[in-house]
């Protein structure tokens, strides 16, 4: 006999708890009517020091194209490349599409962070526990900051506490397994919290209150909802296809209603009611779906599909395929993100050495710019936004 997940009521902060006793694949509860379901977020139930939205009914309504932050002044216009393979990150000129900088970022560098307060970026190398700082007005590095095992890294939406995702390689350095709250201005440790449940901890976002983040466990076919204000594991979530499953990327929609989650070996996204935590559906989109990306108008979100070289569109409000895109010859698109104004998408390719440069409204595809041997988490910068939550720019 199985045992499914636990159903957790946000917003109150009251758990319940829901357990079903089956055999097979976890039950997939069947979807809600728009009437049944809530705004985005209301004040009264912010988690404390978080930015009220803009818009109630869209947490992405500050990432409108023009809406910079006078953080990002003075920013150039670069795309930020941390490469797996040669232990460097490579900077593209957004507006040439050339490359115009290398420079050693530690071992194994994995993804490029903005800072919450928007003023920096971070190269983050969990093979050599390190964050590397850089300035984004001259897109060179600058301090080298000792960090155990970042393969990630996110903050809360408060601003309050940078959570470092230390996943399973790092348990030499004390790492392994576990999301460890840095400050963010000294960098030093405040809390560590040990995921043993969550192999290969990965990718999060957070639900429109900033109360909750449901966390990816890669290795382990699992989700794991971290209580945020109390740094500790509120619920863990057993994905319908198991172990044989590989959860990545995490996002949540304009209207704060659901999450979308990327599957790997499923090959599509898993939709999850944000509000009680229960999946609701898997949506397939191809082969190795892996990123997920919301375009500036909060209509769209862009989904990568690794293993077949494909970008699948998808109404983020209803979970509906518009449409799909191939890129010409295939191809391993892996991270990345829009530009400013929304009329780029810009992804690396895994297992191509290069970045393609994609034409957000039709999926054209207008550069493929060599850079070199296992391109990962590219961030693109500046992007409009009042605070950042961390990974290739989530900004809300």
């Amino acid at each position: 006999m199985k045992r499914s997940w636990a159903a957790v009521v946000l917003g109150a902060g009251v758990l319940v708890l829901v357990v079903h006793s089956c055999t097979g694949a976890s039950p997939v509860a069947p979807r809600p009517s728009p009437a049944a379901r809530q705004p985005a977020a209301a004040a009264a139930t912010l988690l404390a020091g978080m930015p009220a939205p803009l818009d109630p009914h869209d947490v992405y309504a500050a990432t409108r194209p023009g809406l910079l932050s006078p953080a990002t002044a003075g920013a150039l216009p670069y795309v930020y490349v941390p490469h797996t393979l040669s232990n460097e990150v490579v900077v593209i000129d957004q507006r040439t599409f050339r490359v115009v900088r290398r420079f050693p970022a530690g071992n194994e560098v994995q993804h490029v962070v903005p800072s919450y307060d928007l003023r920096t970026l971070y190269a983050a190398a969990d093979g050599s526990n390190t964050l590397l700082e850089i300035d984004p007005r001259t897109g060179k590095p600058g301090r080298t900051l000792p960090v155990t095992d970042p393969y990630n890294l996110y903050f809360t939406p408060d601003g309050r506490w940078a959570i470092d995702v230390a996943e399973t390689k790092g348990r030499h350095a004390g790492g392994g397994d576990a999301l460890i709250f840095y400050d963010p201005h000294r960098w030093t440790v405040h809390h560590r919290l040990a995921t043993p449940a969550c192999t290969g901890i990965d990718h999060m976002d957070f639900t429109a209150d900033g109360r909750w983040a449901l966390v990816s466990c890669e290795f382990s076919g699992r989700m794991l909802v971290l209580d945020v204000a109390r740094q500790r594991v509120r619920q863990m979530i057993d994905l319908p296809g198991g172990r044989d499953g590989m959860p990545q990327d995490v996002k949540l929609s304009p209207d704060g209603r659901y999450f979308y989650i990327a599957d790997m070996m499923a090959d599509g996204v898993y939709q999850v009611d944000a509000a009680t935590m229960r999946v609701l559906r898997l949506i397939p989109t191809g082969k190795g779906t892996h990123g997920l990306y919301v375009d500036r108008t909060s209509t769209r979100m862009f989904v990568t599909n690794r293993g077949e070289g494909t970008i699948t569109v998808l109404d983020p409000a209803t979970g509906d395929i518009r449409t799909k895109w191939h890129l010409p010859g295939g191809g391993s698109p892996d991270m990345g993100g829009l530009n400013a104004d929304g009329t780029v998408l810009w992804l690396s390719g895994r297992y191509d050495g290069v970045v393609y440069a994609i034409r957000a409204s039709d999926g054209h595809l207008l550069r493929k710019i060599p850079v070199g041997r296992g391109p990962h988490g590219l961030c693109v910068w500046p992007q409009p936004g009042r605070y950042s939550l961390g990974h290739t720019g989530v900004l809300r």
